[in-house]
């Protein structure tokens, strides 16, 4: 037995779990498809949501960033000296989290550790993936192959090096702001936004809306770190049903009223909750947001996502290391931060019931 295998008892191999995107304009309607399944829209409504990827010829940035988040991560552990392989899989397009499982049930490999690309908890950033952990256990076996045991590993939003490296990449952003501009200028912290009752359901019993708490805290944290006194939290990128209520305010909407409220002419965007440059960033920040921006006269500066950088890599090999090592765990964060799940079971009693905001309504 080699020291890298002595120093990784118990799990065979990483498999990092994601949303999947298109990459090619003929891929983008069945992608949207799956992402949508089960709600009835209509394919026509799905080519004009498509737009903003038709724009960039069809193709998601997201597959080819987590593919260099991988490359980054297996030099990362050969550097440390562990013997993991890893593999990739996605809840929405190629390659599916499936098609990875029966990769790696082909392989040998029997217990896997499993990095989901989302800091945060809730249902769409957490307790989806571990569904889709559930789905993929049930696809071996509806396939007779052997079974993997799946332990997803925790949420890191606070995580030091996630809040250090998006700290270092705000204060360089910031740095480009000319002194006697400061006093016109609004540091904003933008995540996904999503329906304000699926939040209200998100975590367990007593402990509810732990994704915008989270985001909340990360961005104080984030902030603290960069010497950033005064900032404000928006969201991005809602869908849906206008009539349906979705956490705010919108970033655009938010920009145009501090503009025209108060006299704010430089903003600074930080993406706190995206770890990439995914579509979500280059087309609702870099391209609608920046727009908006334009046409108001007012200067956008948008900061560096985290995922590319040394320090990211180096966190989801910390996430290992307390898994297999039994390193101390490193978390800066005070609101509730779940630990490892094995085989798609919740993180706690209650945790993000989805199926009964579903039930009642």
């Amino acid at each position: 037995m080699t020291d890298a295998q002595q120093t990784n008892p118990g799990y065979d191999a990483l498999l990092v779990l994601s949303f999947g995107g298109p990459e090619g304009n003929e891929e983008v309607v069945p992608f949207l498809e799956n992402v949508t399944r089960g709600r009835g829209i209509p394919r026509e409504r799905l080519v004009k949501v498509g737009e903003h990827y038709f724009h960039f010829d069809g193709v998601s940035p997201l597959n080819g960033l987590n593919r260099e988040i991988i490359d980054n991560v297996k030099g990362e552990l050969a550097r440390r000296g562990l013997d993991l392989p890893v593999y990739f899989g996605n809840r929405n397009w190629h390659p599916f989290g499936n098609e990875a499982a029966e990769e790696m049930a082909a392989d040998g490999v029997r217990r896997v550790l499993v990095f989901a690309t989302s800091a945060w908890g809730g249902y769409s950033a957490c307790r989806q993936y571990d569904e889709d952990i559930v789905a993929m256990r049930q696809h071996l076996a509806d396939k007779g192959l052997p079974e993997i045991e799946f332990t997803k590993l925790r949420q890191f939003y606070s995580h030091p090096k996630f809040v250090g490296e998006m700290a270092r990449a705000l204060k360089e952003a910031c740095t480009e702001i000319p002194q006697e501009k400061w006093e016109s200028t609004r540091v904003l912290f933008t995540a996904h936004s999503v329906p304000n009752a699926h939040d209200a359901v998100g975590g367990a019993v007593g402990d509810k809306n732990l994704y915008s708490r989270q985001v909340a805290e990360a961005a104080k944290i984030i902030a603290e770190q960069a010497g950033i006194g005064r900032y404000d939290l928006v969201w991005n990128s809602r869908s849906g049903n206008p009539a349906t209520p979705w956490l705010e305010p919108d970033i655009v909407d938010h920009a145009t009223d501090i503009h025209n409220d108060e006299g704010v002419d430089v903003i600074v965007v930080c993406p706190v909750g995206f770890i990439s440059d995914h579509m979500e960033v280059i087309w609702d920040l870099d391209s609608e947001l920046a727009e908006a921006c334009r046409e108001m006269g007012v200067a956008m500066s948008r900061t560096r996502t985290a995922g590319p950088t040394p320090a990211f890599t180096e966190m989801i090999v910390d996430l290992i290391e307390e898994m297999t090592t039994g390193a101390p765990r490193e978390d800066l964060g005070e609101v509730t931060t779940q630990g490892c799940t094995v085989n798609g079971e919740p993180c706690a009693p209650g945790c993000c019931d989805i199926w009964s905001l579903r039930k009642s309504s």
